[in-house]
């Protein structure tokens, strides 16, 4: 891919991994300086292959267009990271059912009530059990960003949110789009779905 070939597929695979999203999200999912991300952006939307969105979700979105040329500039971007992404995503299967049974602890005491974050010895026991899962999958990202250099941006995406939880920010464990610890989890998932040329199943619900 040349450079502008390349920034368009990452601006354009990042709308398809979020479907809606706003600049920041797009600078942070492709690593992209916020004037290239803006530049593509503009691009897309004058060829129709993305719309912007106005008002309280607002953001850019892919066209049905966009959705049709989206696989041809992935074939491309992977052709030599086949094997690699196969391997990370059966990899990332488990992990992600260790991740599953974190959030639900996040979420809920064991007893079943809804965990209000008075107790601070339970939410740091969960927060440890956090650092772990995301252990695993910041190994297993190294192993695949070394055949797939994008998916780089993610262990250091996932590490920072980790440190916000660490500091007291209960909503950046799980909150919907808050940039949280979930938040960037779903991306990865569904990229590597994308990218790995895979269907959702039973084992993606862990």
């Amino acid at each position: 891919m040349t450079t502008s070939t390349r920034a368009r597929f990452l601006v354009l695979h990042a709308l398809r991994v979020k479907g809606l999203a706003p600049d920041p999200v797009l600078q942070a999912l492709t690593g992209l300086l916020a004037d290239e991300v803006a530049a593509e952006v503009a691009a897309l939307v004058a060829d129709g292959l993305a719309v912007r969105r106005e008002g309280r979700l607002a953001g850019t979105m892919p066209t049905p267009a966009g959705r049709a040329a989206h696989p041809e500039l992935l074939a491309a971007d992977v052709a030599d990271s086949t094997e690699a992404l196969s391997t990370a995503y059966e990899a990332f299967l488990p992990v992600n059912g260790e991740f599953k049974r974190v959030c639900s602890a996040w979420q809920l005491r064991p007893s079943g009530e809804p965990n209000d974050h008075a107790d601070a010895a339970y939410d740091a026991e969960v927060v440890e059990a956090l650092a772990e899962v995301n252990g695993k999958v910041a190994g297993l990202l190294d192993t695949l960003t070394a055949s797939a250099g994008r998916f780089g941006t993610y262990p250091v995406r996932l590490a920072g949110a980790l440190e916000r939880v660490r500091a007291g920010e209960t909503a950046a464990f799980a909150r919907p789009m808050a940039d949280s610890y979930h938040d960037i989890w779903m991306e990865l998932h569904q990229d590597l779905l994308l990218s790995a040329g895979r269907e959702r199943s039973a084992a993606d619900e862990g």
